[in-house]
Order: structure tokens, then C-alpha cells, then sequence
């Protein structure tokens, strides 16, 4: 795992302490035992084949699964000591990880987590946080990445709305109906024309660079918008609308430092992340 998050048999040795000697004999060891090669040599850096692709993911859960077993017997857990940093996005940070201090302080409960509800990417390189919460992959190399799930999303509108404006059809007039956005009009039309809403400005009438807001602005009838089904689902004033559309799919993505691999405490919460956000 390390060598594949550093990109290189010397960086994976320097992050886990060890020779590059010894991890050289460990991945030749690992491919023999399991009959496969596992990594691509190009001069000094490495890259995953295939079968190594494949396997990433286990191994990844194995390493998470023995971090939280080594804390659990040692007691280390209870002892963790500080703060962690975590951005996620307004809608996020506000309605899913509240949820997922109850396991947090049980396992840790002098740990401290400063939850920064940013919509804009913060710069985990620059220590502006130690985790964060992404609908995007990070493309910096020093950052660690986990896809932790693809969060299912459609249309939702509240009955107020619908007896206002009707029940929205694909095939029908949009030209009355209202969308809460968040963002630049451009921007919020280049994800909804391929999938066939050709909308104007004045589809528009409320905006506002506040996912929070521009939800609240939907739940009080005002019009339309995109979101997770984990979230609506915490709203049952909610319910889908313009069904014909296929729900799509967005990525969530935890990301943190190499650090990740030396703080205990930063594992600690990257770990909770992922299982909270996996299930």
C-alpha cells in the first residue's frame, strides 16, 4: 500500500522507516507468494499493474482494519490526545457528520475535531486541514486518496412547490418552473443540459453561494434542487421529482496527508470517516 500511495520504492521506505532494500525484498516476496506481479519498474518510480489495481482496495482495509484492532488492544485509543482538522462541504458537514462524533467520542474521547464547513478545497498540502471530504479526486501526489462511496442523486421539490408550480415533466413546459443553485449559472447548466434540461436564467430566480441556504430555500417551496438521497432522506417533506431523469451518481472522496501514516490520531479519523461514509 505505501509503495503505491508514495509512487516509489525509496518513498514508501523513508514513510514507513524502513530500507529500500527491505521493501524491494518485501513486494518481491508478496508477488511470489501470491503469483503475480504487482508493480511495473520505470527507473526509479513504480506503477501498479493491473492485478495490483485489483487489489489496492483490499489491502487498504486490511491496513485500516489493523490500525483499528492495534488501537482497540493497546487502549491507545482512549489516550489519543488533540485536534483534527476536517473540511467537508456545507451540506456534509452539516447533516451527515454530526452523526459520526457518537463514534468518535466513544473511541476517542479526549480527541478534539474542528468540522470546517467549506464549500471551496481547502489545502490539505498546506495544513489548512488534516482531512477532507471531496466530490472530486485530488490530483496533488503527496495527498492520499480513498473513494469511499458514490453518493446516488436526483430532484427533489417539497408538495408546496408542486401546488405552486405543478409536477415537472421532462417532455413539458419548464419555462415556469424554479431551480435553487448553487454557483455559477454556466457552471450549474454544463452538469444539467447532457442530461436533457435546457434552462434559462430565468429558471433561476434564487441563488445563493450557501448550499444550506440554497436548500432551505428549496424546503420552503421556493424551488427545485440536486441533492444526495442520504440527505433527503432526513427530510420526508422531500420527494423526488422529473423521475424520468435517471438518478446520477456523485464520488465522495477522503483525502489526507502522508501523515496519515504516522498520526495516530489523524488515522483514527480518517478510519471513522470511511466506515461512517461507506455505510
Amino acid at each position: 500500500m505505501a509503495v503505491a500511495e508514495e509512487g516509489s520504492l525509496s518513498a514508501a521506505a523513508a514513510a514507513l522507516g524502513l530500507t529500500q532494500p527491505t521493501i524491494t525484498r518485501q513486494i518481491a516476496a508478496l508477488e511470489a507468494e501470491l503469483g503475480v506481479t504487482l508493480f511495473e519498474r520505470m527507473g526509479r518510480s513504480v506503477s501498479l499493474t493491473q492485478a495490483g489495481f485489483d487489489l489496492l482496495d483490499h489491502v487498504r482495509t486490511m491496513a485500516e482494519g489493523a490500525n483499528m484492532i492495534s488501537l482497540a488492544a493497546s487502549g491507545q485509543s482512549q489516550t489519543i490526545e488533540g485536534q483534527v482538522r476536517v473540511t467537508a462541504s456545507e451540506m456534509t458537514a452539516t447533516y451527515l457528520l454530526p452523526a459520526m462524533l457518537d463514534s468518535l467520542r466513544d473511541a476517542a474521547p479526549n480527541l478534539e475535531v474542528d468540522i470546517a464547513a467549506d464549500n471551496n478545497v481547502r489545502d490539505l498540502l498546506l495544513r489548512e486541514a488534516d482531512i477532507a471530504i471531496r466530490h472530486v479526486r485530488p490530483e496533488q501526489p503527496n495527498l492520499i486518496a480513498k473513494l469511499v462511496c458514490e453518493e446516488t442523486t436526483r430532484f427533489y421539490a417539497v408538495q408546496k412547490y408542486i401546488n405552486t408550480y405543478g409536477s415537472p415533466k421532462l417532455d413539458g413546459d419548464l419555462s415556469q418552473h424554479q431551480f435553487v443553485s448553487y454557483g455559477d449559472f454556466e457552471r450549474v447548466m454544463g452538469h444539467l443540459r447532457p442530461i436533457g434540461l435546457d434552462l434559462s436564467k430565468k429558471n433561476f430566480r434564487f441563488v445563493s453561494q450557501s448550499q444550506v441556504v440554497e436548500w432551505e430555500l428549496a424546503r420552503n417551496g421556493h424551488g427545485i434542487a440536486i441533492m444526495t438521497d442520504r440527505i433527503a432522506a432526513k427530510f420526508p417533506e422531500f420527494e423526488p421529482v422529473l423521475t424520468e431523469i435517471a438518478p446520477f451518481s456523485i464520488p465522495t472522496w477522503l483525502v489526507a496527508h502522508r501523515e496519515l501514516h504516522t498520526s495516530r490520531r489523524i488515522r483514527l479519523v480518517f478510519d471513522l470517516l470511511d466506515d461512517f461514509l461507506s455505510h
